[in-house]
């Protein structure tokens, strides 16, 4: 009978730091963070800003704009849980292998389902082929344009789908915005420049090519997930397969043909579960010295694992919202031990467990010290938790 190697809680915190440099080292490329965390969570603009801020990647918010925009060694695509990732180069190219088509057929789906209602396109399909031919054509001499400004250059495109008619939310939706998601999750055209200050989304669209300055390197689906699944065992493992099937968004055999596909290793976790760690990746690492984190919402590693009790513990329901985003977070010691809101004057820590003093020093001087990064912008959170919510 094989003994598989069993990895503890405290280890997987221990790990969680040190992987994702939450463990006090400091001065890391922005582009190195974002590797650490395999990609940052983007779908509210600040997270990237104040993800790269909580590992010491970012000295101010100019060094993250830098990386996207100018040298554009970050890239923003929508990936992994139709969700929008700020990647590396190399890890853009497994993402779009790896998860592009699935991501892009439910945004095709959707687009379908809409088209097809009586104010619809006589022909849904062919609409979505010529009016992908047509923003690609549009895009093809290296221009730049806004969701907005394409859809007066394809007036021929710029139709509407009454949506949700009668509900206080519904109303006429355009469907030349969604097309560019669409072809985004494909790898053909992605966000640039953005007109907004850095905690604001008002991004134009170009062709990746453009953007890259060469063609996005081809990444088969199978190599995608093998590449994203090792790059995921290294930063957040060990983990389970429930935890790489959700954090992917991709399916149970995908993930399974992955782990086949590489050297792992079966490892028992606390509370009896299977999880995966590389085969080269056994050995334990040291212990981090206890230390405040204040990370915000859709940080990577709040959202790194489906299974979260090991660092979340019973703390779910007042930081997670009713669909799974998670909100601005309070650390301790490897834990989630509450969270934070952003007051006109100063970032107020809110305690959801006793802590000792220690804790509580450093949790302000850590507040103190994001005050002090942030200055006068206030940055929205576009998914605040229940518990940001009572503290308004």
């Amino acid at each position: 009978m094989t003994v598989r190697p069993r990895v503890s809680d405290d280890q997987r915190r221990a790990r969680l730091q040190r992987r994702q440099l939450l463990d006090g080292s400091t001065e890391h490329a922005v582009t190195t963070v974002a590797d650490a965390v395999v990609g940052l969570h983007a779908t509210t603009a600040s997270t990237v800003h104040l993800s790269a801020w909580a590992r010491g990647g970012a000295p101010t918010p100019a060094a993250v704009e830098t990386a996207l925009y100018d040298d554009r060694t970050l890239i923003k695509e929508l990936v992994m849980r139709r969700t929008l990732f700020v990647m590396t180069r190399a890890m853009l190219a497994e993402a779009v292998g790896a998860v592009g088509p699935r991501v892009a057929a439910s945004e095709r789906t959707n687009l379908l389902r809409d088209l097809r209602r009586a104010d619809g396109p006589a022909d849904p399909e062919r609409w979505i082929e010529r009016a992908r031919d047509a923003i690609l054509a549009e895009f093809a001499d290296g221009v730049f344009c806004t969701a907005s400004d394409m859809r007066k250059r394809l007036p021929e495109f710029d139709i509407e789908i009454m949506r949700d008619a009668g509900k206080a939310y519904g109303g006429p939706s355009p469907i030349l915005p969604r097309m560019l998601n669409f072809l985004a999750a494909r790898g053909e055209v992605v966000r640039g420049p953005n007109s907004a200050p850095w905690h604001g989304s008002r991004p134009s669209w170009t062709s990746m090519q453009t953007w890259l300055g060469a063609p996005l390197p081809h990444v088969d689906v199978a190599d995608g997930h093998r590449a994203l699944v090792q790059r995921w065992l290294r930063q957040y493992g060990p983990g389970t397969e429930t935890d790489l099937v959700w954090w992917l968004g991709s399916t149970k055999t995908a993930v399974r043909q992955a782990l086949a596909g590489l050297e792992v290793t079966e490892v028992e976790l606390d509370g009896g579960a299977i999880g995966y760690l590389m085969s080269d990746d056994l050995d334990p690492v040291d212990p981090v010295e206890p230390r405040a984190l204040l990370l915000p919402a859709l940080d990577p590693t709040t959202m790194g694992w489906k299974e979260r009790n090991f660092y979340l513990g019973d703390h779910a329901a007042a930081l997670f919202d009713s669909t799974g985003n998670g909100g601005q977070t309070a650390w301790w010691d490897g834990r989630i031990v509450g969270g934070w809101v952003l007051g006109d004057d100063a970032v107020e820590v809110i305690e959801l467990v006793d802590l000792p003093p220690q804790a509580r020093t450093g949790l302000a001087d850590r507040a103190d010290e994001l005050s002090a990064w942030l200055g006068d912008d206030r940055p929205s959170v576009g998914f605040p938790s229940p518990l940001m919510r009572k503290h308004r």
